[in-house]
């Protein structure tokens, strides 16, 4: 834990009395002891002027807070050259609101609803940047000791730090390990498929996407992409019998050929390539070529995220996928949500029509299973349903 952790000062701008609290008790048990909160933006502004935050905490979905206004405001860095870290909260998992809050200077993300252990370790490490960035004005290292470096060569150091991480993942056994989540068939109940996900147990304590996120960004993606491969397939022949096998892959991946040793392995009919959007894509024909020896060999591509914006429909317009998985910002509440269930039940009929499997992820409940059934879902998938686990020996 960082010394100083206790002595920071976080700014936490939202409407939601409930949410405030909340975030106030969290981060007072980890030991920080100055969490002071705003309700709007207007009193966000005059409050990071008065008291100088650390860091920000901002809720997107704050009614009364303009938050892209107040993110391109309150995250740019200050005449003095100095910045303040902020962490975005949402309920959805919009990818546009999200690269837009990062595009404007948030440094990261979190979901609701919020766990304790996860805004904690994104705390630490807002305030670990924030320190480090701090240190490298003053012109000192965390020993105090002057660096060769100018401060200009924050963002170099930042990244050596970066590859310095995804490396040690890369090189041990140990860092990464697999778990498997199943897909099911709700007219037998019989398991269709399962998704292999990966897990980190090294430092610092965060979710599967971040890691591959900074992997990407300091131009390791493919390689991380590529161990989390090599992880599952190798356990392909514990499946239950016929089930596929859903791997995560970037648009990147799937552009660099290194997937055409998948063709070698006589299971690869069995696999199928969820892709993921780790950047935006303007050009789908090098994708497409990519893909096309693979689904030669019965090799068949998910759309991940259907439903959460733009992007997802126009990866199935191009891509045309064998599956589509529906978001789980859809299906959640879909039991009491009209606008949910209208757009879930016309993404079903979307599917039929175009010859298309349909996973409705994220199912947590058995009302959302059970309305799921009746809009004529037919796969899906979610902690109701089972939570990822390892494969039984």
């Amino acid at each position: 834990m960082l010394s100083n952790f206790s002595d920071a000062r976080v700014l936490v701008i939202t409407d939601d009395l409930a949410c405030a609290e909340l975030l106030g008790l969290m981060l007072s048990y980890a030991g920080l002891r100055d969490v002071v909160a705003a309700a709007d933006g207007r009193a966000a502004l005059e409050l990071a002027s008065e008291i100088h935050p650390d860091a920000i905490l901002l809720d997107l979905e704050a009614s009364s807070i303009n938050p892209f206004a107040a993110i391109e405001q309150l995250a740019a860095p200050k005449p003095d050259g100095s910045y303040v870290p902020m962490l975005v909260l949402t309920g959805e998992t919009s990818s546009y609101a999200v690269r837009r809050a990062l595009s404007l200077g948030a440094r990261d993300y979190l979901t609701k609803p919020l766990d304790p252990t996860d805004v904690v370790v994104r705390m630490h490490n807002l305030l670990e940047a924030s320190y480090l960035f701090a240190e490298v004005e003053r012109g000192e290292d965390r020993n105090g000791v002057a660096p060769s470096a100018p401060s200009g060569q924050l963002g170099s150091r930042l990244h050596d730090e970066r590859v310095d991480r995804i490396e040690r993942v890369l090189e041990s056994g140990t860092s990464m390990s697999m778990v498997f989540q199943p897909i099911i068939d709700l007219t037998d109940r019989a398991v269709v498929g399962v998704e292999a996900l990966s897990r980190f147990a090294s430092e610092p304590l965060r979710s599967p996407d971040l890691w591959f996120a900074e992997a990407a960004s300091v131009g390791l993606g493919p390689r991380l992409e590529m161990r989390a491969l090599y992880a599952a397939i190798g356990q392909v022949g514990r499946l239950p019998e016929g089930a596929f096998l859903a791997l995560k892959v970037s648009p990147e991946l799937v552009v660099s050929g290194k997937l055409n040793y998948l063709l070698d392995d006589p299971a690869c009919s069995r696999f199928v390539l969820e892709l993921t959007e780790h950047e935006v894509i303007d050009d789908y024909g090098p994708i497409n070529r990519g893909l096309e020896p693979l689904r030669e060999q019965g090799i068949r591509v998910a759309v991940d995220d259907t439903g959460a914006g733009f992007a997802s429909m126009r990866h199935i317009l191009l891509l045309k996928p064998e599956m589509i998985k529906l978001d789980r910002s859809l299906t959640h509440g879909l039991d009491h949500d009209p606008a949910r269930r209208a757009l879930a039940s016309s993404l079903v009929s979307f599917a039929k029509d175009i010859d298309a499997h349909l996973i409705a992820e994220g199912v947590e409940t058995a009302a959302e299973l059970v309305t799921l059934g009746r809009l004529g879902a037919q796969w899906v998938q979610g902690f109701h349903i089972a939570r990822p686990e390892p494969l039984p020996v």
